[in-house]
């Protein structure tokens, strides 16, 4: 992870920055993720606690902006409803924003990290913060109206929590599933010659003696769950109901978004599905044997030799699948760029032990341990593009640069809401697919035998592709032929040894040929493979929707610069290996390039076969700009409603929600004469309207008895527009 070393582009990381250098927002940012360090690996938790409290922190500085539109307060979402009446503007609008910000986010963390296995870690330092930055933790006012910004802040933290409670996470059942069961019987890693499969098309549980989970936290002996295999039906940010699909298997209802269709499958009888199952398991196994530094292969992995995938290039189909891989050697079609589009130079090449850029890349980017998920991941990167020098803050690389906490809660914003609907989206697929991972995949062919030649020895339809000089059969005189024979005829695989032959992190495990039924991802044996199911890559959606996110923001598809890097130190960085055996800089030109890349590693890590990637990255890419759109809506007030030139004027729209029959009051800008003012539903139909109403009372009552409970458009209206939700109530 960034949090082992240092990235390197003349900058110095977040947490090296001064206290006064910082905003409310940075802080608070940089504590989450502290605080997501300290608890457990659950990228789909995290990803939803990224967004609520980023849309938290948000809505406590947009309260104050007459432009912006607030996401939670004063709106609904499912069936919860935001009660807000509004504020006085204070006379101190950045101290208001920075103190609200402050509350808002420590109530938030103190909540959802109290059963944290670090919360007294994670407690003592948003204390400390809290004194450090001059609040007092033991104010617990609610009320907004009369009260300071720290009650405003409160107030907003005490809602998220409520609304966190009926979501469809089922946070307060500690967000256990509610109806998933797996279809397999777990794998008991100890004894991995004693190997069932009763479905090799869905997902196994693994049994451990000792599970310690991606962020370094033990867990007890036993049989972890598939993490939220029910979350298709969390409250998403941007994900719209035609993107929907509502599924039925065994008896359950499944949403999943962005429907993938079916991955491969292994077919009962002979069929297209069982070759292309057998080749992607079987490039996992090829990919496997990359990790040795000592088999003298060496590749430049600088810019100007790898990445500059456009979406477009991606594969679409099992063929093309198959042709944008490199099976045995590794890689992608990836070429690099000829200069650095920001100097007009070349990039320096980085000539590198093949063995080293694969360990590197499988580690860093599986985010462990020490490990702040996928999701927050993405948030360190967005903190180092924030900090370079030569990074400008305008939005979408355009007009005057913005004040730095006004940009950080837009950027946290939109890329918490991106994070937030990948794991929905993701984790929607992976439990509706329920599909299997590599590691029972390939121990299940291996045991059926070789499904390449009939007339050899072993042969089953089900089992492994021989691939001469990496799938083989053990004959007589191999040395894994055992004692009495009893390994003749069976399947052996070059690959990664596992293991057996790591006594301490100061070892190699190298590559050689070993059983196929004891092959290993390139994990540690406390961890092996993430409890919840492969299809579709967790890691390649959150990191593409990530990438377009910034991309978006930005305005440039490139890094600060043309180029990011992050340094892994000879002998220091690997975990349970010695390594790297020279340094190794990990160094992407665009963000795509760093996504890209982050999909591979989980390739060689031996976690995600191609099939799981692909659809990952495809999805990932509409969900990060179908969340930035959502949010910039928001930015501007189209959502809830700016003049359409620009101007604001002082509106607004009280109480909002409105009881049916209580009288819905509008006040008008005292600068406008003639408006009109409608009431509309959500599809456009019109309720009431007034017409040529000067405004020197400047209120406008419009009656609602009429009215059904439902959610209505407010409409104001001259050669300006201003437009706000209003939800009615019973």
């Amino acid at each position: 992870m960034f949090s082992k070393s240092i990235l390197v582009v003349l900058l110095l990381v977040a947490s090296e920055l001064a206290m006064g250098q910082q905003t409310a927002a940075r802080h608070w940012n940089e504590a989450l993720l502290k605080a997501i360090r300290n608890d457990f690996a659950r990228p789909t938790i995290h990803a939803r606690n990224l967004f609520h409290i980023a849309a938290g922190v948000y809505d406590a500085w947009a309260v104050y902006s007459p432009v912006a539109s607030t996401y939670f307060l004063g709106n609904g979402h499912g069936a919860y409803t935001f009660d807000f009446e509004g504020v006085d503007l204070p006379s101190e609008v950045q101290a208001a924003r920075e103190e609200a910000i402050s509350y808002v986010s420590y109530r938030l963390i103190r909540f959802r990290f109290r059963n944290s296995p670090g919360w007294e870690d994670t407690y003592a330092h948003i204390d400390s913060l809290m004194e450090a930055l001059g609040y007092d933790a033991g104010y617990l006012s609610e009320d907004y109206k009369n009260g300071p910004p720290a009650a405003l802040g409160n107030y907003i933290a005490a809602r998220i929590i409520d609304y966190g409670l009926q979501d469809g996470a089922n946070e307060g059942g500690v967000f256990q599933n509610l109806a998933y069961v797996p279809v397999n019987s777990p794998l008991v890693l100890s004894k991995p010659g004693d190997f069932f499969l009763e479905d090799p098309n869905h997902w196994q549980p693994l049994t451990f003696e000792t599970f310690i989970d991606q962020s370094g936290n033990e867990v007890s002996a036993g049989t972890p769950p598939f993490l939220s295999a029910e979350w298709g039906k969390v409250i998403p940010f941007a994900l719209k109901e035609e993107q929907l699909s509502i599924k039925e298997a065994d008896g359950r209802e499944w949403w999943v978004y962005h429907d993938p269709g079916d991955p491969c499958y292994l077919d009962a009888e002979e069929g297209e599905g069982t070759g292309d199952y057998q080749w992607n398991f079987g490039l996992v196994v090829n990919w496997s044997s990359h990790l040795d530094p000592t088999d003298g292969v060496f590749w430049d992995i600088s810019p100007g030799a790898m990445g500059n995938l456009n979406i477009e290039n991606l594969p679409n189909g099992f063929e093309e699948l198959r042709s944008f891989y490199k099976k045995l050697e590794g890689g992608d079609p990836g070429t690099g760029y000829t200069v650095n589009p920001k100097s007009q130079q070349p990039y320096e090449p980085q000539v590198v032990p093949r063995g080293d850029y694969t360990r590197v890349l499988a580690e860093f980017w599986a985010d462990g341990p020490d490990s702040e998920t996928p999701p927050g991941h993405w948030f360190f990167i967005l903190n180092y593009v924030t900090d370079h020098p030569f990074f400008e803050r305008k939005f979408e690389g355009k007009g005057e640069e913005m004040d730095l906490l006004e940009w950080e809660v837009k950027s946290y914003f939109a890329l918490g809401g991106a994070m937030h609907d990948a794991a929905v989206t993701a984790w929607g697929i992976k439990g509706y697919y329920d599909y299997v991972r590599p590691i029972s995949a390939v121990r299940f062919m291996a045991a059926k035998g070789q499904s390449t030649d009939e007339s050899l020895p072993n042969y089953h339809l089900h089992g492994l592709q021989l691939e001469n000089g990496y799938v083989e059969l053990v004959n007589e005189d191999d040395p894994l032929a055992g004692a009495d024979g009893e390994n003749v005829g069976k399947i052996k695989v070059f690959a990664w040894r596992g293991h057996d032959y790591i006594t301490t992190s100061a070892d190699v495990a190298g590559v050689g040929w070993i059983l196929a039924e004891n092959w290993w991802p390139y994990q540690r044996p406390t961890f092996v493979t993430p409890p919840f199911a492969g299809y579709i890559s967790g890691h390649s959606t959150f990191s593409r929707a990530a990438a377009k996110v910034l991309t978006r923001l930005t305005g440039d598809e490139y890094f600060p610069g043309g180029m990011a890097e992050f340094v892994a130190k000879k002998n220091e960085f690997l975990v349970f290996e010695e390594g790297p055996s020279m340094d190794v800089v990990l160094q992407w030109a665009r963000y795509s390039d760093a996504s890209d890349q982050c999909s591979l590693s989980r390739i060689w890590g031996g976690i995600h076969p191609p099939v799981d990637d692909i659809p990952g990255r495809v999805i990932g890419e509409k969900v990060g700009e179908e969340a930035f759109r959502l949010a910039k809506k928001y930015f501007k007030n189209i959502v809830l409603g700016i003049p359409k030139n620009g101007e604001t004027g002082s509106v607004s729209v009280f109480p909002n929600p409105v009881k049916t029959g209580n009288p819905l009051r509008i006040r008008l800008p005292a600068d406008r004469q003639h408006l009109t003012v409608s009431l509309r539903s959500m599809s456009g139909a019109l309720i009431l309207e007034e017409k040529g109403l000067a405004t020197e009372n400047r209120e406008v009552i419009l009656e609602t008895s009429l009215l059904q409970p439902g959610v209505y458009i407010v409409s104001i209206e001259d050669k300006t527009s201003f437009i706000s939700k209003v939800i009615f109530v019973k």
